[in-house]
């Protein structure tokens, strides 16, 4: 176990499985409490009861991203209980399977952009606030990672919705840096390419093993590999990296 986050509270959400659970998983190992936030508040429990037996400490919080009064509610609990907050990582989002342009169902539309851009905001709204009323450390508020994807840079194919949400969060995250650096909120987004999450389960066998192939190393990501990404972007380490887009796909897009 390493301290370098030692003393210091962090929010996860869409931490109950997948890149949250590891992320979840690692800032405890690195020494801080962590809020493991989810729609499966079940799931959550049992991911902070597994960090607590561990020797870390956790607290689980239910939240769905895509409801603003749900994540006005998780920052109220947390105000309460677990404040101040030093770091957060807005994770929790969606995949889908691909859809024909022609008759693209508007609902799977407004509900990807509901979880995947509105929750992001939703909840970057409140971390910059909360952040923002709290004493500075060392000059720092706090560090914000915001998920995008690689289809952040690359169409999806056949998922207009899913691309063009994981576009806007690139933006959201370079106007929160801009407007908030001078105050020591650091915001930063990582990329992951294809990683091997539940999330995935809905896409074709197919279109995994070419994107395996267009890595480098050959492989899917796994979500160690995106955590360890996301928690180094919200340790002391990485204080001079801000409004940065952070593509983690093994070498992928080199392609």
């Amino acid at each position: 176990m390493s301290d370098e986050l030692y003393g210091k509270t962090a929010l996860v959400t869409g931490a109950a499985s997948g890149i949250g659970l590891a992320a979840s998983e690692l800032f405890a190992d690195q020494g801080a409490t962590v809020i493991v936030a989810d729609i499966n508040l079940a799931i959550a429990q049992e991911v902070a009861s597994n960090i607590v037996a561990n020797g870390g400490q956790s607290k689980a919080l239910y939240v769905d991203v895509g409801d603003p009064v749900s994540v006005a509610s998780l920052f109220s609990q947390i105000r309460r209980q677990c404040s101040p907050l030093d770091a957060a990582f807005n994770n929790a989002g969606i995949s889908d399977s691909q859809c024909s342009w022609i008759d693209f169902p508007l609902e799977q539309w407004q509900r990807m952009v509901d979880i995947n851009l509105n929750g992001v905001f939703y909840c970057l709204r409140e971390e910059l606030q909360l952040m923002n009323e709290q004493q500075a450390v060392d000059g720092l508020l706090g560090q914000i990672v915001n998920t995008s994807s690689g289809a952040g840079l690359i169409p999806a194919p056949g998922q207009p919705h899913y691309t063009a949400a994981k576009h806007a969060v690139l933006g959201l995250t370079r106007s929160a840096a801009q407007d908030f650096s001078h105050k020591g909120i650091r915001v930063n987004s990582i990329l992951p390419g294809l990683t091997e999450t539940p999330m995935i389960e809905s896409q074709p066998q197919s279109m995994l093993d070419t994107f395996a192939k267009m890595s480098p190393t050959g492989r899917l990501g796994q979500p160690i590999d995106i955590a360890r990404v996301a928690v180094w972007l919200c340790s002391p380490a990485a204080q001079w990296v801000n409004g940065q887009a952070i593509v983690a796909d093994g070498g992928g897009l080199m392609h």
